[in-house]
């Protein structure tokens, strides 16, 4: 995978409440790599992705996206959020409501529609181009909101717990393009969720966390081949790992037969 894209270096963040989020977190994600930050409600993962983002700042510590300052013109050009619910304009249409962040850029009209329209047929919604959002259910909304995020071309994107509100089978149908269009496009994706099914099954390795404040407490890969479909789900690997992922949050030590080595956890 080469070289790190995210460099996250001995963080902590206090809020002005004086509540410590976050407590000595480093990280470090590789180019291309799909890493899941898996933890409870509370421990900082979200807060973690949004100093990612920019949108936070951490309290201290060090950040950054390819050599940058995550608030950089250069990383804010190759980085694209997720957002927990759609957030899409009522009033545009579907093509319209993807294509905002090139309007934004001031990219031609012809240009950005264009490219909105792969974007809409990458996620599977290219005939409800002209539709609004009251006319698309929840799971479409968020395939918008994904188009959306793909369509500046980023190189990084960070997704907060993107499907928490949907139903299982609509998740796992997401988590499958999610796959296909990272696996397209070589980004790399920091994916923030408290479900460690879906964790396992996405990701190349899922960062556990802990609450009160938020600390890594263990680092496991997946070493499990993509493209990766249902059959990985009954797989021994796929049910190690999430009995591992829920030792880990319950405090306990991993089992000894895990399949791979883990980072972070004491032997």
């Amino acid at each position: 995978m080469g070289t790190s894209t995210i460099e996250v270096q001995n963080v902590h963040k206090r809020f002005p409440d004086g509540t410590l989020a976050l407590e000595g977190v480093s990280l470090q994600v590789q180019a291309g790599e799909f890493v899941s930050l898996v933890g409870p409600s509370g421990c900082g993962k979200s807060t973690l992705l949004r100093i990612l983002a920019g949108l936070e700042t951490a309290t201290s510590g060090s950040v950054s996206l390819n050599g940058h300052l995550p608030s950089a013109p250069q990383s804010r050009q190759d980085m694209a959020f997720v957002f927990q619910e759609p957030t899409l304009m009522p009033w545009k249409t579907v093509l319209h409501n993807v294509a905002l962040p090139l309007e934004l850029r001031g990219t031609p009209l012809a240009e950005r529609e264009a490219r909105a329209r792969r974007c809409l047929e990458l996620v599977g919604l290219g005939a409800r181009a002209g539709a609004f959002p009251r006319e698309l259910s929840g799971g479409m909304k968020m395939r918008v909101s994904i188009a959306r995020a793909l369509v500046t071309e980023p190189k990084v994107m960070l997704m907060d717990e993107p499907f928490g509100a949907l139903d299982e089978m609509t998740r796992q149908r997401l988590n499958d393009e999610v796959l296909g269009i990272q696996q397209a496009t070589g980004a790399t994706v920091v994916f923030v969720t408290h479900n460690m099914f879906e964790a396992v099954y996405l990701s190349q390795r899922i960062v556990v966390m802990t609450p009160h404040p938020g600390r890594i407490a263990a680092v496991l890969d997946v070493p499990e081949a993509y493209p990766r479909d249902a059959r990985f789900r009954g797989s021994d690997l796929y049910g190690k790992r999430v009995f591992q992922v829920l030792q880990i949050l319950e405090g306990h030590p991993a089992p000894p037969d895990a399949p791979a080595p883990l980072a972070g956890v004491p032997a």
